[in-house]
């Protein structure tokens, strides 16, 4: 497969518009709608909180995803290094961004493996673009992906929007779902079906669970916005203003994970999309989440200094484990059984 030299300077560039702008949605997470409903006589003892959760076979010591941000460049190698060792340490599940360009240069492998080598022990998911897989990818590519990285799961990313809006974009979409299929029945491990921020209905999780995808993470809007990232990166002012017009757009990441939900009671199910903080990371879970996965407070903690993410990890296991306790749920099952009313 040849070299694609534009996948390097796309990561780069995504990185740095990431760290240096404003790339929020223009609508929220929908998350402010709900709150919880306090218990005052909790009949619990904090100390005795369990918030450890299953998902996909892996005991995780809190319902926390590490989501997909980055690789490809010697800047993302070591932030993956950095979160990959506090996931290790913290018990915590982790996702690489995509693998596209050390699938194409093997080169820059070291960019995303080295998220294993330090974290030996975490469950830990490979990410490729779903559309590569109609721009001659296949079983083979993804077992790559796969191999690269140890991975427990593969995380097959939609973002038909994002391409879209890149003049240099794979906007082919067309008859994915059989070759999605396909790609579930002949890999060793599950699929899990990612959108990027603009979230997932419940008739296309319904489509995507009926092609095999083992589970769904939602990354629903409210956080990042890729047409926004899109827009900085633009050099054509019509291109910039093309992405600059889609900033409201999006399913909130509260409401996905209720259609999901209801479409699907018992997919594995991640929400992702804007989460802050551990309060909301609960929120989501009692909206009928599995696990919450959080990634632009992690990406800035990283640029600071390892300790920086493991403080803000602490403090989101913190904020999880007090609103157990204070709904009267003493574990993540608990908290699941309708613990928040909107407002």
């Amino acid at each position: 497969m040849s070299k694609d030299t534009r996948i390097p300077r796309r990561k780069s560039d995504h990185l740095r518009i990431s760290l240096e702008r404003d790339v929020s949605s223009g609508i929220s997470t929908g998350l402010e709608e709900w709150a919880f409903i306090h218990d005052a006589v909790p009949e619990l003892d904090l100390r005795n909180i369990d918030i450890r959760q299953q998902f996909l076979g892996h005991e995780l010591k809190a319902p926390i995803l590490i989501s997909s941000m980055t690789g490809g460049t010697e800047e993302a190698a070591l932030i993956n290094r950095i979160l990959a060792e506090v996931a290790q340490a913290k018990g915590l599940a982790m996702a690489i961004g995509s693998q596209r360009a050390a699938i194409e240069d093997r080169k820059l492998q070291y960019t995303y493996d080295i998220a294993r080598k330090a974290a030996p022990d975490i469950a830990l998911f490979a990410n490729l673009g779903a559309v590569q897989l109609n721009y001659g990818y296949g079983p083979q590519q993804c077992l790559r992906a796969i191999e690269m990285i140890d991975a427990d799961a593969l995380i097959l990313h939609f973002n038909c929007l994002q391409e879209a809006l890149n003049p240099e974009g794979d906007v082919d979409f067309h008859n994915l779902l059989p070759k999605i299929e396909e790609i579930c029945h002949r890999i060793p491990v599950p699929v899990i079906a990612k959108e990027v921020g603009w979230g997932i209905s419940s008739n296309a999780a319904q489509r995507l669970f009926n092609a095999g995808v083992a589970a769904i993470d939602v990354a629903g809007a409210g956080g990042t916005s890729w047409s926004q990232v899109e827009m900085h990166r633009c050099s054509n002012k019509h291109q910039a203003r093309l992405a600059a017009s889609f900033i409201d757009w999006g399913i909130p990441t509260s409401k996905a994970i209720l259609e999901v939900r209801n479409a699907l009671p018992d997919i594995p199910l991640i929400a992702s999309g804007g989460l802050r903080s551990g309060i909301e990371i609960a929120k989501c879970i009692a909206l009928g989440a599995d696990l919450g996965g959080i990634a632009g407070p992690l990406l800035k903690a990283a640029v600071e200094s390892p300790q920086r993410v493991a403080d803000e990890i602490d403090l989101i296991i913190a904020q999880i484990r007090i609103c157990l306790f204070a709904t009267g749920s003493n574990d993540i099952k608990a908290l699941q059984a309708s613990k928040v009313q909107k407002i």
